[in-house]
């Protein structure tokens, strides 16, 4: 006796024959790539004033007026006399000091190696008081400037030959207070 297929299985297979049976459909044609759209036109807007140039020639002048405050001062060798040269420099500081009355500084005196720590202390600070008192001389306020030895603790180049030692035998120039106002 022949066998009946339960009903769903003979729709199932009836639709899968009548899929088969067409004709292959032709493959749809790639769409076109998108084009960006184009940015939308500016708004018309009134024009706004172009920013002023900076006028930074009063912050270079600041600049270099802290460049000539900080410059250092040499010494020979056991000497706490000033060269011209390093009067030049401080001649440099004197129109900077003198135009900012605020302005407050310490003088460190600086020695090389040689010699015991008390003797650089000591000509240290003879250098550092040479400094102020030529400062002073020439009409800026004692009581603006401090002055301080570090004799040979505070090498600026550790080397231990001439080269170093010239180095070393120095006066520093530091602000405590103060600002050089751009003006």
């Amino acid at each position: 006796m022949p066998r009946r297929l339960p009903l769903p299985a003979v729709l199932l297979a009836s639709l899968t024959l009548a899929a088969c049976s067409h004709a292959p459909r032709p493959e749809p044609a790639p769409a076109p790539a998108a084009q960006p759209a184009p940015p939308p036109a500016p708004m018309p807007t009134a024009a706004a004033p172009a920013p002023a140039p900076k006028d930074d020639s009063a912050e270079r002048a600041a600049r270099e007026a802290a460049a000539t405050l900080a410059e250092r001062i040499h010494f020979d060798f056991d000497k706490s006399d000033l060269r011209g040269a390093d009067q030049a420099i401080l001649d440099r500081k004197l129109p900077v000091l003198a135009g900012h009355a605020s302005l407050r500084i310490r003088v460190e005196g600086h020695c090389d190696e040689r010699g015991s720590d008390e003797y650089n202390l000591a000509l240290g600070m003879r250098r550092a008081s040479e400094a102020k008192r030529y400062l002073v001389g020439h009409g800026i306020a004692g009581d603006r400037i401090e002055v301080v030895s570090y004799g040979r603790e505070r090498p600026l180049d550790p080397g231990h030959d001439e080269s170093a030692w010239a180095q070393n035998r120095r006066d520093e120039f530091v602000t405590l207070s103060g600002t050089v106002a751009l003006r």
